[in-house]
């Protein structure tokens, strides 16, 4: 089985040697996505609500490109700076999915890409 590309300018474009999401058969593995501007590549500014607000934006672009939904992610990571924004992560989480929920973890790090304060990545079953 073979990868296949997924890329969307409506999320930021990588920076690195990755793809935005690949695809294999009906699964879509969704690279992280930070809290960039898609159109200006710049790091949103705000509290940690405002970043997972615009890395689920960025996911859900990544989603659709695939020709998915949010609903159809079966798994989440979410990678925090700071485990003191557990409960605003998950109400910004809230806004995006229902019930039932993807299954997720949520990993505290001590540096994320560009310094932001949230990441987020999937898996999308399309097909």
């Amino acid at each position: 089985m073979s990868r296949t590309p997924i890329q969307t300018e409506h999320a930021p474009a990588a920076i690195g040697p990755y793809s935005q999401a690949v695809r294999m058969g009906g699964t879509v593995f969704l690279s992280g996505q930070i809290p960039l501007d898609p159109a200006t590549g710049e790091l949103v500014t705000g509290d940690t609500s405002a970043q997972a607000r615009r890395a689920f934006d960025n996911l859900k672009a990544v989603c659709e490109a695939a020709g998915g939904t949010l609903d159809q992610v079966a798994r989440l990571g979410l990678y925090v700076t700071d485990l003191g924004d557990f409960a605003a992560v998950n109400s910004v989480m809230a806004e995006y999915f229902s019930s039932p929920y993807p299954a997720r973890s949520t990993i505290e790090v001590s540096a994320l890409p560009k310094g932001a304060a949230f990441e987020v990545d999937a898996i999308l079953v399309v097909g």
